[in-house]
């Protein structure tokens, strides 16, 4: 008999703890379900390294001429008489791609470089700095090499429109002050040749 004490004792315990056990089931399934949500929130969530990743995935598929000056030739600035302001070596944009892509990445440019960007013809041209991060002086010249318009001191990633004034074949990129350094002016004029 007193076994059957015993017994009844624990079946009392065991009963009385059931509800407590219960309880602790519930918290502990709870805890997981918002520890599991807590995970799925944390990466579904776009971060600053998922942002950084995607750029430089992107970067992987430029070729390294996106970030360095190849020179291509040199191109003078000549006053309305001829005479003579300075040189500088010229990176030439002439495809569509290169067009396109123009200064964007570079981090930077020595002063006596440029990038020469040359259309089919005359026409109207416009320029911003989407993904450009150095501030440039953008200089339009028409079919006959005279200077139609200046545009100074452009802003990275601006993608406010520099446009020329008057139809342009050939786009000069400098960096920003060289235009006023040189006293370059619409209506000078350029002469450039290839390597």
């Amino acid at each position: 008999m007193p076994k059957k004490k015993n017994k009844s004792r624990k079946e009392k315990d065991t009963k009385d703890n059931v509800p407590e056990q219960n309880s602790r089931m519930k918290k502990f399934i709870y805890v997981g379900v918002l520890v599991v949500l807590g995970i799925i929130i944390f990466f579904a969530l776009p971060s600053k390294t998922n942002k950084v990743k995607k750029v430089s995935d992107k970067s992987m598929h430029l070729d390294n001429s996106a970030f360095t000056f190849t020179k291509h030739g040199e191109l003078s600035f000549l006053k309305k008489d001829g005479t003579f302001i300075t040189k500088i070596d010229i990176e030439i944009a002439n495809t569509d791609e290169t067009r396109t892509r123009g200064l964007m990445y570079r981090s930077k440019m020595e002063e006596n470089q440029g990038m020469l960007f040359i259309f089919p013809k005359d026409d109207y041209q416009s320029f911003w700095m989407k993904d450009t991060v150095i501030p440039l002086d953008m200089i339009f010249v028409n079919s006959r090499k005279e200077i139609v318009t200046i545009h100074k001191n452009t802003v990275p990633y601006s993608l406010k429109s520099y446009p020329s004034d008057k139809p342009a074949k050939y786009v000069i990129e400098v960096n920003a002050g060289f235009t006023d350094k040189y006293n370059i002016e619409v209506g000078d004029k350029i002469v450039w040749r290839r390597n």
